[in-house]
């Protein structure tokens, strides 16, 4: 079963009812890290929650399976380069979720990067408070992307 979620606009990053915001500094350059984001197909290479991802669209939208049968088709929001990255959630198999948009923002840092996220979430009152709950867990997964990312990055 799908769900379509309603859709915002970037400013919901600032105005959800549930922001979850976590940052990194890594060594990568934000050129590295903005072109491995716009590689949507690379993503499950460093998030180790996306098991498949793929460009759709010409680049305007993604489709992302994570771990644990959770679907998204999505819609990029924004693809500044070397500085954000966001997309917003269209349709989901997720039950409660009524909007949700994802940012990515980079900032040059004494040779590497500051990378800014936030999961900008609305649903329904028991989503609400799971993803308050879940907030340890997701700032978890944001680090260890971030450093597995940096390690590619390195290594390419």
């Amino acid at each position: 079963m799908t769900h379509r979620l309603r859709s915002v606009g970037l400013e919901y990053a600032e105005a959800a009812p549930v922001r979850l915001v976590f940052v990194a500094k890594i060594s990568a350059a934000p050129e590295a890290v903005f072109e491995a984001f716009t590689d949507v197909e690379g993503w499950p290479r460093w998030f180790r929650q996306v098991k498949d991802a793929r460009s759709t669209d010409g680049g305007k939208g993604r489709e992302i399976r994570l771990m644990g049968g959770t679907r998204f088709r999505e819609t990029v929001m924004a693809a500044d380069p070397h500085e954000r990255y966001a997309y917003r959630v269209d349709e989901t198999n997720a039950p409660g979720l009524r909007a949700l948009l994802e940012e990515w923002t980079l900032r040059p840092s004494d040779g590497g990067t500051v990378v800014r996220y936030v999961f900008a979430v609305d649903g329904t009152a028991l989503l609400r408070g799971a993803v308050r709950a879940m907030r340890p867990g997701l700032r978890r997964a944001f680090h260890q992307a971030v450093r597995n990312l940096d390690r590619m990055v390195a290594a390419a």
